[in-house]
């Protein structure tokens, strides 16, 4: 079973961006997007336990982060009200980390570890 996490970084204040809503969804063979798993990140800006989380395979994933409601919060307008990144999990006895760093107007992602 492969294991997805996420880690997101405020890189306009330096910190953990806390209290994200992140959605975890699975594409169906049909080219539909169904929901994994839901939750939302700790102090730390982590997501580590998924709410609702079933066992996850091999496939094309897509996260989805509310940062619209995050950067409401801080009371700053933001560009972007939802980053989507999809990538793949090609083998599911692997780890698959997917960090995210964001400021109201940017954004950037890699594959961690």
């Amino acid at each position: 079973m492969s294991h997805i996490t996420t880690h997101v970084l405020d890189v306009s204040i330096g910190r953990p961006a806390a209290n994200v809503a992140v959605a975890l969804e699975v594409q169906l063979p049909s080219g539909q997007w169904t929901e994994a798993a839901r939750g939302t990140t700790d102090a730390d800006g982590r997501l580590r336990d998924w709410v609702t989380a079933k066992t996850l395979a091999a496939g094309i994933y897509r996260l989805t982060f509310d940062t619209r409601a995050y950067f409401a919060a801080l009371k700053i307008a933001t560009f972007y009200p939802q980053i989507v990144i999809v990538f793949e999990v090609r083998d599911a006895k692997e780890n698959y980390h997917v960090p995210l760093l964001l400021s109201p107007f940017g954004y950037s992602t890699y594959r961690g570890s």
